[in-house]
Protein backbone atom coordinates (compact mmCIF):
# COMPACT_ATOMS: atom_id res chain seq x y z
CA UNK A 1 0.00 0.00 0.00
CA UNK A 2 2.89 2.38 0.71
CA UNK A 3 4.11 1.92 -2.87
CA UNK A 4 0.68 2.80 -4.28
CA UNK A 5 0.50 5.88 -2.07
CA UNK A 6 3.89 7.06 -3.40
CA UNK A 7 2.62 6.86 -6.97
CA UNK A 8 -0.42 8.93 -6.11
CA UNK A 9 1.50 11.86 -4.61
CA UNK A 10 0.44 15.10 -6.36
CA UNK A 11 3.93 16.44 -7.08
CA UNK A 12 7.59 15.50 -7.27
CA UNK A 13 10.34 17.68 -5.85
CA UNK A 14 13.98 17.83 -6.81
CA UNK A 15 16.87 18.11 -4.38
CA UNK A 16 16.38 21.88 -4.05
CA UNK A 17 12.74 21.48 -3.08
CA UNK A 18 11.38 22.89 -6.34
CA UNK A 19 8.13 21.35 -7.56
CA UNK A 20 8.46 19.45 -10.83
CA UNK A 21 4.86 19.98 -11.96
CA UNK A 22 3.72 16.50 -11.01
CA UNK A 23 5.72 14.62 -13.65
CA UNK A 24 5.73 10.96 -12.73
CA UNK A 25 7.39 9.33 -15.72
CA UNK A 26 9.33 10.10 -18.88
CA UNK A 27 6.20 9.96 -21.09
CA UNK A 28 4.80 13.02 -19.29
CA UNK A 29 7.80 15.06 -20.44
CA UNK A 30 7.27 14.45 -24.17
CA UNK A 31 6.31 17.62 -26.02
CA UNK A 32 2.80 17.29 -27.52
CA UNK A 33 2.52 16.77 -31.29
CA UNK A 34 6.27 16.04 -31.65
CA UNK A 35 6.87 12.48 -32.84
CA UNK A 36 9.91 10.45 -31.91
CA UNK A 37 11.93 9.30 -34.91
CA UNK A 38 11.12 5.66 -34.12
CA UNK A 39 7.39 6.33 -33.78
CA UNK A 40 7.38 8.24 -37.03
CA UNK A 41 9.31 5.51 -38.82
CA UNK A 42 7.09 2.64 -37.63
CA UNK A 43 3.79 4.52 -37.98
CA UNK A 44 3.18 2.75 -41.29
CA UNK A 45 4.32 -0.62 -39.93
CA UNK A 46 1.16 -2.73 -40.11
CA UNK A 47 0.61 -6.45 -40.67
CA UNK A 48 -0.24 -7.23 -44.28
CA UNK A 49 -1.94 -10.52 -43.64
CA UNK A 50 -2.43 -13.38 -41.27
CA UNK A 51 0.87 -15.19 -41.88
CA UNK A 52 3.13 -14.11 -39.00
CA UNK A 53 6.26 -14.79 -41.04
CA UNK A 54 5.72 -13.84 -44.66
CA UNK A 55 3.16 -11.02 -44.26
CA UNK A 56 4.96 -8.76 -41.77
CA UNK A 57 7.71 -6.22 -42.06
CA UNK A 58 10.37 -5.94 -39.39
CA UNK A 59 11.93 -2.93 -37.65
CA UNK A 60 15.69 -3.18 -37.07
CA UNK A 61 18.23 -0.79 -35.58
CA UNK A 62 21.59 -0.28 -37.26
CA UNK A 63 23.73 1.43 -34.66
CA UNK A 64 24.39 3.69 -32.93
CA UNK A 65 27.42 1.49 -32.23
CA UNK A 66 27.89 -0.07 -35.64
CA UNK A 67 31.20 -0.53 -37.48
CA UNK A 68 29.83 0.59 -40.85
CA UNK A 69 27.89 3.75 -39.96
CA UNK A 70 31.08 5.87 -39.90
CA UNK A 71 30.30 7.33 -36.51
CA UNK A 72 27.67 7.16 -33.80
CA UNK A 73 24.69 6.96 -36.16
CA UNK A 74 21.48 5.06 -35.57
CA UNK A 75 19.36 3.95 -38.49
CA UNK A 76 15.81 2.75 -37.85
CA UNK A 77 15.27 0.41 -40.78
CA UNK A 78 12.01 -1.22 -41.80
CA UNK A 79 12.61 -4.31 -43.92
CA UNK A 80 10.41 -6.73 -45.81
CA UNK A 81 12.55 -9.84 -45.88
CA UNK A 82 15.87 -8.19 -46.73
CA UNK A 83 14.41 -5.33 -48.76
CA UNK A 84 14.40 -1.80 -47.36
CA UNK A 85 10.86 -0.44 -46.97
CA UNK A 86 11.78 2.73 -45.05
CA UNK A 87 14.84 4.15 -43.32
CA UNK A 88 15.06 6.92 -40.71
CA UNK A 89 18.42 8.30 -39.49
CA UNK A 90 18.48 9.12 -35.78
CA UNK A 91 21.30 11.52 -34.93
CA UNK A 92 22.51 13.41 -31.86
CA UNK A 93 24.54 10.73 -30.08
CA UNK A 94 27.77 12.71 -30.61
CA UNK A 95 26.30 16.15 -29.89
CA UNK A 96 29.02 18.49 -28.60
CA UNK A 97 27.31 21.89 -28.61
CA UNK A 98 30.19 23.50 -30.48
CA UNK A 99 28.05 26.21 -32.05
CA UNK A 100 26.85 27.37 -28.63
CA UNK A 101 30.34 27.13 -27.15
CA UNK A 102 31.60 29.56 -29.81
CA UNK A 103 29.49 32.29 -28.25
CA UNK A 104 31.51 32.11 -25.03
CA UNK A 105 34.93 32.31 -26.71
CA UNK A 106 37.00 35.10 -28.21
CA UNK A 107 37.03 35.02 -32.00
CA UNK A 108 40.54 33.55 -32.14
CA UNK A 109 39.58 30.91 -29.54
CA UNK A 110 36.89 29.54 -31.84
CA UNK A 111 39.50 28.25 -34.33
CA UNK A 112 40.38 25.10 -32.29
CA UNK A 113 36.67 24.33 -31.98
CA UNK A 114 36.28 24.27 -35.77
CA UNK A 115 38.94 21.54 -35.97
CA UNK A 116 36.51 19.19 -34.24
CA UNK A 117 33.63 19.66 -36.70
CA UNK A 118 34.99 17.55 -39.57
CA UNK A 119 38.03 16.07 -37.88
CA UNK A 120 39.28 14.58 -41.15
CA UNK A 121 39.67 18.03 -42.72
CA UNK A 122 40.30 20.47 -39.85
CA UNK A 123 42.10 23.09 -41.94
CA UNK A 124 39.10 23.31 -44.25
CA UNK A 125 36.94 24.21 -41.25
CA UNK A 126 39.57 26.71 -40.12
CA UNK A 127 39.45 28.36 -43.54
CA UNK A 128 35.65 28.56 -43.75
CA UNK A 129 35.44 30.24 -40.34
CA UNK A 130 38.40 32.55 -40.97
CA UNK A 131 36.95 33.77 -44.30
CA UNK A 132 33.69 34.79 -42.60
CA UNK A 133 35.41 36.70 -39.79
CA UNK A 134 37.84 38.31 -42.25
CA UNK A 135 34.86 39.68 -44.19
CA UNK A 136 33.61 41.40 -41.05
CA UNK A 137 37.08 42.75 -40.28
CA UNK A 138 37.70 43.68 -43.95
CA UNK A 139 41.17 42.14 -43.78
CA UNK A 140 43.33 41.82 -46.87
CA UNK A 141 45.08 38.46 -46.82
CA UNK A 142 48.57 38.29 -48.40
CA UNK A 143 48.99 36.14 -51.51
CA UNK A 144 51.47 33.82 -49.81
CA UNK A 145 49.00 33.03 -47.04
CA UNK A 146 46.24 32.38 -49.58
CA UNK A 147 48.38 29.96 -51.58
CA UNK A 148 49.47 28.15 -48.42
CA UNK A 149 45.80 27.81 -47.54
CA UNK A 150 45.11 26.26 -50.94
CA UNK A 151 48.07 23.89 -50.62
CA UNK A 152 47.07 22.53 -47.23
CA UNK A 153 43.37 22.41 -48.02
CA UNK A 154 44.10 20.15 -50.98
CA UNK A 155 46.35 17.98 -48.84
CA UNK A 156 43.42 17.80 -46.40
CA UNK A 157 41.15 16.72 -49.26
CA UNK A 158 43.55 13.87 -50.06
CA UNK A 159 43.72 12.98 -46.36
CA UNK A 160 39.93 12.86 -46.07
CA UNK A 161 39.47 10.86 -49.27
CA UNK A 162 42.05 8.32 -48.11
CA UNK A 163 40.04 7.68 -44.95
CA UNK A 164 36.87 7.44 -47.05
CA UNK A 165 38.39 4.91 -49.46
CA UNK A 166 39.99 2.81 -46.75
CA UNK A 167 36.87 2.56 -44.60
CA UNK A 168 34.51 2.21 -47.57
CA UNK A 169 36.58 -0.68 -48.93
CA UNK A 170 36.74 -2.28 -45.50
CA UNK A 171 32.93 -2.05 -45.21
CA UNK A 172 32.66 -4.10 -48.40
CA UNK A 173 35.31 -6.56 -47.24
CA UNK A 174 38.48 -5.33 -48.97
CA UNK A 175 40.66 -5.09 -45.87
CA UNK A 176 43.97 -4.66 -47.72
CA UNK A 177 42.95 -1.31 -49.22
CA UNK A 178 42.40 0.13 -45.74
CA UNK A 179 45.99 -0.63 -44.77
CA UNK A 180 47.32 0.83 -48.03
CA UNK A 181 45.33 4.07 -47.64
CA UNK A 182 46.45 4.59 -44.07
CA UNK A 183 50.04 4.00 -45.17
CA UNK A 184 49.82 7.15 -47.32
CA UNK A 185 47.72 9.02 -44.77
CA UNK A 186 50.46 8.58 -42.21
CA UNK A 187 52.80 10.59 -44.45
CA UNK A 188 50.23 13.39 -44.61
CA UNK A 189 49.79 13.42 -40.84
CA UNK A 190 53.53 13.84 -40.45
CA UNK A 191 53.41 16.80 -42.84
CA UNK A 192 50.59 18.38 -40.82
CA UNK A 193 52.51 17.79 -37.61
CA UNK A 194 55.62 19.43 -39.05
CA UNK A 195 53.75 22.57 -40.06
CA UNK A 196 51.43 22.95 -37.07
CA UNK A 197 52.68 20.75 -34.24
CA UNK A 198 49.55 18.55 -34.40
CA UNK A 199 48.70 15.51 -36.51
CA UNK A 200 44.94 16.10 -36.67
CA UNK A 201 43.59 19.13 -34.75
CA UNK A 202 45.96 21.53 -36.45
CA UNK A 203 44.36 24.99 -35.96
CA UNK A 204 46.86 26.08 -38.60
CA UNK A 205 44.71 28.50 -40.59
CA UNK A 206 43.99 31.53 -38.42
CA UNK A 207 42.01 34.75 -38.77
CA UNK A 208 44.24 36.93 -40.97
CA UNK A 209 46.44 34.22 -42.50
CA UNK A 210 48.22 31.12 -41.24
CA UNK A 211 49.91 30.54 -37.90
CA UNK A 212 53.46 29.61 -38.94
CA UNK A 213 55.80 29.65 -41.91
CA UNK A 214 56.32 26.00 -42.94
CA UNK A 215 59.84 24.61 -42.33
CA UNK A 216 61.97 24.91 -45.48
CA UNK A 217 62.55 21.18 -45.79
CA UNK A 218 58.80 20.53 -45.62
CA UNK A 219 58.25 21.64 -49.21
CA UNK A 220 60.63 18.91 -50.38
CA UNK A 221 58.76 16.38 -48.25
CA UNK A 222 55.44 17.44 -49.78
CA UNK A 223 56.87 17.20 -53.32
CA UNK A 224 58.14 13.69 -52.62
CA UNK A 225 54.68 12.64 -51.45
CA UNK A 226 52.95 14.23 -54.44
CA UNK A 227 55.39 12.60 -56.87
CA UNK A 228 54.74 9.11 -55.48
CA UNK A 229 51.03 9.41 -54.75
CA UNK A 230 49.62 8.98 -58.31
CA UNK A 231 51.20 5.52 -58.45
CA UNK A 232 49.49 4.71 -55.14
CA UNK A 233 46.11 5.71 -56.62
CA UNK A 234 46.76 3.27 -59.47
CA UNK A 235 47.62 0.66 -56.87
CA UNK A 236 44.26 1.16 -55.13
CA UNK A 237 42.42 0.95 -58.44
CA UNK A 238 44.37 -2.16 -59.39
CA UNK A 239 43.07 -3.85 -56.26
CA UNK A 240 39.46 -2.72 -56.70
CA UNK A 241 38.42 -1.90 -60.26
CA UNK A 242 38.76 -5.43 -61.57
CA UNK A 243 37.44 -7.09 -58.45
CA UNK A 244 34.06 -8.69 -59.34
CA UNK A 245 32.81 -8.54 -55.72
CA UNK A 246 33.66 -4.84 -55.43
CA UNK A 247 31.97 -3.97 -58.70
CA UNK A 248 28.85 -6.02 -58.01
CA UNK A 249 28.43 -4.36 -54.61
CA UNK A 250 28.78 -0.84 -56.08
CA UNK A 251 27.40 -0.79 -59.62
CA UNK A 252 23.70 0.00 -59.86
CA UNK A 253 23.41 0.44 -56.08
CA UNK A 254 22.20 3.55 -54.24
CA UNK A 255 20.98 5.52 -57.25
CA UNK A 256 20.45 9.25 -56.69
CA UNK A 257 19.05 11.32 -59.55
CA UNK A 258 20.20 14.87 -60.25
CA UNK A 259 16.73 16.21 -59.35
CA UNK A 260 16.67 14.37 -56.02
CA UNK A 261 20.22 15.45 -55.22
CA UNK A 262 19.33 19.12 -55.71
CA UNK A 263 16.02 18.82 -53.86
CA UNK A 264 17.69 17.19 -50.86
CA UNK A 265 20.56 19.71 -50.69
CA UNK A 266 23.29 17.23 -51.59
CA UNK A 267 26.65 18.80 -52.50
CA UNK A 268 30.21 17.69 -53.20
CA UNK A 269 31.16 14.37 -54.81
CA UNK A 270 27.66 12.80 -54.44
CA UNK A 271 26.15 15.77 -56.31
CA UNK A 272 28.77 15.68 -59.05
CA UNK A 273 28.35 11.90 -59.37
CA UNK A 274 24.67 12.53 -60.14
CA UNK A 275 25.53 14.76 -63.10
CA UNK A 276 25.57 18.26 -61.57
CA UNK A 277 28.79 20.02 -62.53
CA UNK A 278 29.23 22.35 -59.54
CA UNK A 279 32.36 23.03 -57.51
CA UNK A 280 32.80 26.12 -55.34
CA UNK A 281 36.55 26.27 -56.02
CA UNK A 282 35.83 26.93 -59.71
CA UNK A 283 32.35 28.50 -59.69
CA UNK A 284 32.65 30.73 -56.59
CA UNK A 285 36.43 30.88 -56.07
CA UNK A 286 38.01 31.90 -52.78
CA UNK A 287 41.56 32.14 -51.46
CA UNK A 288 43.02 32.52 -55.01
CA UNK A 289 41.53 29.28 -56.39
CA UNK A 290 40.77 31.20 -59.58
CA UNK A 291 44.51 31.17 -60.30
CA UNK A 292 44.72 27.36 -60.39
CA UNK A 293 44.01 25.02 -63.28
CA UNK A 294 42.10 21.84 -62.48
CA UNK A 295 39.23 19.72 -63.73
CA UNK A 296 36.00 18.95 -61.87
CA UNK A 297 35.24 15.20 -62.21
CA UNK A 298 31.56 14.37 -62.81
CA UNK A 299 29.41 11.40 -63.74
CA UNK A 300 25.82 11.01 -64.89
CA UNK A 301 25.29 7.52 -63.46
CA UNK A 302 24.49 8.52 -59.85
CA UNK A 303 25.21 5.19 -58.13
CA UNK A 304 27.79 4.11 -55.55
CA UNK A 305 30.23 3.19 -58.31
CA UNK A 306 30.00 6.70 -59.81
CA UNK A 307 30.70 8.29 -56.43
CA UNK A 308 33.75 6.07 -56.09
CA UNK A 309 35.09 7.06 -59.52
CA UNK A 310 34.52 10.79 -58.92
CA UNK A 311 36.50 10.77 -55.69
CA UNK A 312 39.34 8.78 -57.21
CA UNK A 313 39.66 11.43 -59.93
CA UNK A 314 39.47 14.17 -57.32
CA UNK A 315 42.57 12.69 -55.67
CA UNK A 316 44.48 13.20 -58.94
CA UNK A 317 43.17 16.75 -59.35
CA UNK A 318 44.21 17.66 -55.80
CA UNK A 319 47.74 16.51 -56.59
CA UNK A 320 47.79 18.87 -59.60
CA UNK A 321 46.58 21.81 -57.48
CA UNK A 322 49.19 21.13 -54.78
CA UNK A 323 52.01 21.05 -57.34
CA UNK A 324 50.83 24.37 -58.80
CA UNK A 325 50.75 25.87 -55.30
CA UNK A 326 54.32 24.75 -54.64
CA UNK A 327 55.59 25.95 -58.03
CA UNK A 328 53.96 29.37 -57.85
CA UNK A 329 54.11 30.09 -54.11
CA UNK A 330 54.55 33.89 -53.79
CA UNK A 331 56.98 35.56 -51.44
CA UNK A 332 55.80 37.86 -48.67
CA UNK A 333 53.96 37.83 -45.39
CA UNK A 334 51.85 34.94 -44.12
CA UNK A 335 49.53 37.19 -42.09
CA UNK A 336 47.64 40.41 -42.74
CA UNK A 337 49.06 43.71 -41.56
CA UNK A 338 46.78 44.12 -38.53
CA UNK A 339 48.81 44.26 -35.30
CA UNK A 340 45.75 44.76 -33.09
CA UNK A 341 44.11 41.60 -34.46
CA UNK A 342 46.92 39.18 -35.28
CA UNK A 343 49.45 38.01 -32.71
CA UNK A 344 52.89 39.53 -33.33
CA UNK A 345 55.95 37.50 -34.20
CA UNK A 346 57.28 35.87 -31.06
CA UNK A 347 60.76 37.26 -31.54
CA UNK A 348 59.34 40.76 -31.85
CA UNK A 349 57.24 40.17 -28.76
CA UNK A 350 60.41 39.41 -26.78
CA UNK A 351 62.24 42.55 -27.89
CA UNK A 352 59.60 45.23 -28.63
CA UNK A 353 57.34 46.67 -25.93
CA UNK A 354 54.57 47.57 -28.41
CA UNK A 355 54.43 44.01 -29.72
CA UNK A 356 54.34 42.67 -26.16
CA UNK A 357 51.39 44.94 -25.34
CA UNK A 358 49.50 43.85 -28.48
CA UNK A 359 50.14 40.21 -27.65
CA UNK A 360 48.92 40.65 -24.06
CA UNK A 361 45.74 42.50 -25.03
CA UNK A 362 44.81 40.10 -27.86
CA UNK A 363 45.28 37.04 -25.65
CA UNK A 364 43.52 38.43 -22.56
CA UNK A 365 40.84 40.65 -24.11
CA UNK A 366 40.49 39.45 -27.70
CA UNK A 367 39.76 41.93 -30.48
CA UNK A 368 36.49 43.63 -31.29
CA UNK A 369 34.80 42.80 -34.59
CA UNK A 370 32.50 45.40 -36.20
CA UNK A 371 28.82 44.59 -35.76
CA UNK A 372 27.29 42.78 -38.69
CA UNK A 373 26.92 39.36 -40.24
CA UNK A 374 28.93 37.46 -42.82
CA UNK A 375 28.84 34.09 -44.50
CA UNK A 376 31.51 32.10 -46.29
CA UNK A 377 31.42 28.90 -48.31
CA UNK A 378 34.23 26.51 -49.20
CA UNK A 379 34.40 23.24 -51.13
CA UNK A 380 35.20 20.74 -48.38
CA UNK A 381 36.03 17.08 -49.13
CA UNK A 382 32.43 16.08 -48.31
CA UNK A 383 30.80 18.99 -50.13
CA UNK A 384 29.86 22.61 -49.53
CA UNK A 385 30.76 23.90 -46.07
CA UNK A 386 29.19 27.20 -45.04
CA UNK A 387 29.91 29.32 -41.95
CA UNK A 388 27.56 32.08 -40.82
CA UNK A 389 29.00 34.50 -38.24
CA UNK A 390 27.09 37.29 -36.51
CA UNK A 391 28.96 40.00 -34.59
CA UNK A 392 27.46 42.39 -32.03
CA UNK A 393 30.59 44.52 -31.93
CA UNK A 394 32.24 42.75 -29.01
CA UNK A 395 35.25 40.41 -28.82
CA UNK A 396 33.05 37.31 -28.85
CA UNK A 397 30.77 36.18 -31.67
CA UNK A 398 27.04 36.60 -31.12
CA UNK A 399 26.32 33.55 -33.29
CA UNK A 400 28.34 31.01 -35.25
CA UNK A 401 26.47 28.50 -37.40
CA UNK A 402 28.05 25.76 -39.50
CA UNK A 403 26.18 24.31 -42.46
CA UNK A 404 27.98 21.10 -43.33
CA UNK A 405 27.49 18.89 -46.35
CA UNK A 406 27.24 15.76 -44.18
CA UNK A 407 23.99 16.85 -42.51
CA UNK A 408 22.22 17.50 -45.82
CA UNK A 409 23.62 14.42 -47.55
CA UNK A 410 22.42 12.13 -44.77
CA UNK A 411 18.78 12.93 -45.50
CA UNK A 412 19.26 11.49 -49.00
CA UNK A 413 20.10 8.09 -47.50
CA UNK A 414 16.53 6.77 -47.54
CA UNK A 415 16.06 7.82 -51.17
CA UNK A 416 19.18 5.88 -52.15
CA UNK A 417 18.37 2.80 -50.04
CA UNK A 418 14.62 2.28 -50.45
CA UNK A 419 13.95 -0.90 -52.41
CA UNK A 420 17.54 -2.12 -52.02
CA UNK A 421 18.81 -4.97 -49.85
CA UNK A 422 19.83 -4.46 -46.24
CA UNK A 423 23.47 -5.18 -47.12
CA UNK A 424 23.40 -2.31 -49.62
CA UNK A 425 22.87 0.22 -46.82
CA UNK A 426 26.48 -0.31 -45.78
CA UNK A 427 27.73 0.39 -49.30
CA UNK A 428 25.59 3.52 -49.65
CA UNK A 429 26.70 4.99 -46.30
CA UNK A 430 30.32 4.51 -47.32
CA UNK A 431 29.68 6.21 -50.67
CA UNK A 432 28.23 9.42 -49.21
CA UNK A 433 31.23 9.74 -46.84
CA UNK A 434 29.76 11.28 -43.69
CA UNK A 435 31.46 12.30 -40.45
CA UNK A 436 29.17 12.45 -37.43
CA UNK A 437 31.19 15.26 -35.87
CA UNK A 438 29.90 17.53 -38.65
CA UNK A 439 26.32 16.30 -38.23
CA UNK A 440 26.08 16.41 -34.43
CA UNK A 441 28.02 19.64 -33.91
Amino acid sequence: MAFVEDLEKPAVRDTTGATLAGFRNAEDLIVPDVKDVVEESVSGHKPKGSDAISDHTMILNMGPQHPSTHGVLRLVVEIDGETIVSLAPDIGYLHTGIEKTCEAKFYQQVVPLTDRIDYLAPMTNNLAYALAVEKLLQLEIPDRAQWLRVLFNELMRINSHLVWLGTHAMDIGALTVFLYCFREREQLLRIFEAVSGQRMMTSYIRIGGVSLEPPLDLYKQIRTFLKDFPSKIEEYEGLLNGNPIWRSRLEGVGFLSAADAIALGVTGPPLRASGIDFDLRRDMPYSSYEKFQFNVPTSTVGDVWARYLVRMQELRESVKICLQALDGLPEGRITADAPKIILPDREQMKTQMESLIHHFKIVTEGFQVPAGEATSSVEAPHGMMNYYVVSDGTAKPYRVHMRNADFATLQALETMCKGRLLADVVAVIGSIDIVLGAIDR
